[in-house]
C-alpha cells in the first residue's frame, strides 16, 4: 500500500513539474515546439520554390514571428520569400531582413 503511495506521490510531482517548466524567455515547451516547427515548414517551402533554390536564407522564429535574413539576387525573390513565409500556418508577423546582392 505505501509503495502504491509513494508511486502516486513521485507521478503527481512530476505532473506538475513539468505543466510548470518555462524556458528562460518565459515560454512552455509547446511554445518553443511550435516555433520550431513554424521554422522547419518556411526553410522547406523556400527550398520547395525553384526561384529561390541556392540562397542563402536563414529563418529564425519567435512567439510565431519569423524573421528572414540573408541575401538574393533580386528585389522579386525578396518580396516571393517574404510571400512564402506569410503563407506557413502558424506565422503571425514576417520580418523581412534579406539583402539584395549588388552586381
Amino acid at each position: 500500500m505505501q509503495k502504491k503511495w509513494g508511486m502516486t506521490l513521485l507521478l503527481l510531482a512530476i505532473i506538475v513539474v513539468m505543466s510548470s517548466c518555462r524556458t528562460p524567455a518565459g515560454r512552455t515547451p509547446g511554445e518553443v515546439v511550435d516555433d520550431a516547427t513554424i521554422t522547419t515548414k518556411v526553410k522547406a517551402k523556400l527550398f520547395e520554390e525553384n526561384v529561390l533554390k541556392g540562397m542563402a536564407i536563414s529563418v529564425d522564429t519567435f512567439e510565431g514571428q519569423v524573421t528572414l535574413t540573408g541575401a538574393v539576387d533580386t528585389g522579386q525573390q525578396k518580396e516571393r520569400a517574404g510571400e512564402i513565409t506569410r503563407g506557413v500556418y502558424g506565422v503571425k508577423k514576417v520580418n523581412n531582413l534579406l539583402n539584395i546582392k549588388k552586381k
